[in-house]
């Protein structure tokens, strides 16, 4: 299915970003592009799959878990370098926040619904499955994982400017916000998943 080999494509792309950063600055700045197709390649895996009509239960599953890689080993990534450009923290809510959402998703999918099916309150489908929520989480991690590995080619190329402490300050801004919307994003998913949860009365 071509959008399954798009999903395994970003996976891939992901650790070659990983193996090749901070080599030499060229290198870095073709990662950077590279994380940018990356996240492009994340809306196109699902258009694809509509239009060809190959939507299935195991590519949302598998759309999910290549998000959650991605995602998370950008945060550990950055958070771990010698730079540490962000607190360790970030990635650790992230990645709790992750594991709670994914475990509940796995109970629900058990029943027959998959993430987006299983939100049932209008405000929890705006929050989780709606284009709008998703573009725009997809678009603060985007820029958090161009922000940040920028920074540093920037300081590479322009030492002593310092304009370059304020890109800085700004992209370490926008990765707190994309974390805060990552746990608010995953708050419906909890709430929505909890009757699949509770025990029985009985």
């Amino acid at each position: 299915m071509a959008a399954n080999a798009i999903t395994l494509f970003r996976l891939f792309l992901t650790f070659i970003v990983i193996g090749l950063f901070r080599r030499n600055v060229y290198i870095d700045i073709a990662c950077i592009v590279t994380i940018l197709i990356i996240f492009i390649l994340d809306s196109v895996d699902g258009i694809v799959a509509r239009k060809q009509n190959q939507t299935s239960t195991f590519g949302a599953v598998f759309d999910i878990a290549a998000d959650r890689i991605v995602e998370n080993v950008f945060w550990i990534f950055f958070a771990a370098m010698e730079e540490r450009l962000i607190p360790f923290w970030l990635p650790i809510a992230v990645v709790t926040r992750g594991f709670l959402t994914d475990g509940v998703r796995s109970i629900a999918l058990t029943e027959g619904k998959t993430a987006f099916e299983m939100s049932s309150a209008a405000w929890s489908r705006a929050l989780t499955s709606s284009r709008f929520s998703r573009g725009l989480y997809g678009l603060t991690k985007m820029l958090t994982f161009i922000f940040l590995p920028a920074t540093l080619v920037l300081k590479d190329i322009y030492p002593n400017i310092q304009i370059v402490d304020t890109f800085s300050l700004v992209s370490v801004i926008i990765a707190y916000i994309a974390v805060a919307m990552c746990i608010i994003r995953g708050i419906p998913v909890l709430v929505d998943g909890w009757r699949y949860i509770k025990p029985e009365p009985e």
